[in-house]
């Protein structure tokens, strides 16, 4: 009889931890593993999941809220006591903290928890950032296994004490490798976008919230466009501030240099009509969307955060830099924008790096094997 397995996520937003936890319950061994989401209600990607595959619960929100986490961590208890789980593997923040909680009150013998990002960082006021830390302790006295998707996040939660109990292992967020670059007409595709055919295009893609830091791409398209006329620059995502960010960069006079088209289903095909990629994340577990952008051959300018360092070869098949470090963020910005030799010099080493553990198929037979050795280890057969 399969194992049955529980993957609890805070809410089915558009993130590839969310794409990720959605692939990995569909194309668990299903002769071996009996797998279904938990999620609070709302998420975009709802509609991505099968009938019968998901449960939701009404009391799992994104922001912080006594009230309703406590209330969220008993409807996860009844949840999980009903579904009978041997395996409950928690994803996101929130859900990571009160998922694991419940999974301890319901009794489950292996609870595992996937880090693709951490829900402290340096920016936070410091009590703050102590009490999740605190948190985050706590589970992992009784955590199975951790989960990272980048050595720099391992590194930082072993320096934070974390990785004391249980197995801290590597797990990279995966891509269907096969689909990048994509196979399109590049020339439609940018009639469609509204970017000129010779122009050089740059492209972002992510939730417009702070963690993203729009702010610091945006501040380079205004600082790039005046001298290079022949520079659109892209953002593909949502979020609440979506419609503020259109308004500025219309009030800068750049409605047609900054573009925000929103979320999109086609943003493999955007990267391959593409030139350069971005990405001015303060802190992320590992950038989908920069494997994504390295597989279909793109050079990028990141901020090296967290994940970016295991993708990203400064100078080699794109550039790294300082996180918020904006002057030196324009000038790698400029340096591509100027050398199309550069770029395509680039392009090729992008195109030629070895993304073979990347593979989202790679990924979900890693956790199998993951499952199976926890199982075997407290004697569950």
């Amino acid at each position: 009889m399969p194992v049955k397995v529980l993957h609890i996520i805070t809410k089915l937003e558009f993130g590839g931890a969310q794409r990720n936890t959605i692939y990995t319950a569909a194309h668990l061994d299903k002769k071996l593993f009996d797998a279904k989401l938990i999620a609070g209600p709302g998420g975009a990607l709802d509609g991505e999941v099968p009938p019968g595959s998901i449960a939701y619960v009404s009391r799992l929100i994104r922001r912080i809220s006594p009230v309703d986490d406590f209330l969220a961590v008993l409807e996860l208890r009844n949840v999980i006591r009903n579904e009978a789980p041997l395996i409950v593997h928690t994803h996101s923040s929130k859900a990571g903290i009160l998922g694991r909680l419940a999974a301890r009150l319901a009794g489950v013998p292996v609870i595992i928890h996937t880090f693709h990002g951490f829900g402290f960082h340096e920016r936070q006021h410091p009590l703050l950032k102590r009490f999740f830390i605190l948190l985050e302790k706590l589970c992992s006295l009784f955590s199975d296994a951790l989960v990272f998707v980048s050595n720099a996040n391992m590194n930082y939660a072993r320096d934070y004490g974390l990785c004391e109990q249980g197995e801290c292992v590597l797990i990279r967020s995966g891509i269907r490798l096969g689909d990048y670059p994509a196979r399109s007409d590049r020339a439609a595709k940018r009639r469609e976008l509204g970017v000129p055919e010779d122009a050089v295009l740059i492209v972002s893609l992510g939730n417009l919230k702070p963690q993203k830091n729009p702010g610091d791409f945006i501040a380079a398209a205004r600082r790039l466009s005046g001298a290079h006329p022949n520079a659109v620059f892209m953002l593909v995502g949502g979020g609440e501030n979506l419609e503020a960010a259109r308004l500025q960069a219309a009030e800068a006079g750049l409605a047609r240099r900054l573009l925000f088209p929103g979320w999109r289903m086609d943003s493999a095909e955007i990267l391959a009509a593409a030139d350069i990629f971005a990405l001015t994340s303060l802190w992320e577990g590992l950038p989908r969307s920069l494997v994504e952008a390295v597989r279909t051959g793109l050079p990028s300018v990141c901020y090296k955060t967290d994940g970016v360092a295991d993708l990203l070869y400064d100078g080699a098949n794109g550039y790294a830099v300082a996180p918020g470090d904006l002057d030196a963020f324009c000038l790698r910005l400029k340096e591509l924008i100027e050398q199309p030799a550069l770029r395509a010099e680039m392009s090729a080493r992008a195109a030629g790096t070895d993304l073979a553990e990347f593979d989202i198929d790679y990924m979900v037979r890693q956790q199998e094997a993951l499952y199976l050795k926890l199982l075997k280890k407290k004697r569950i057969d």
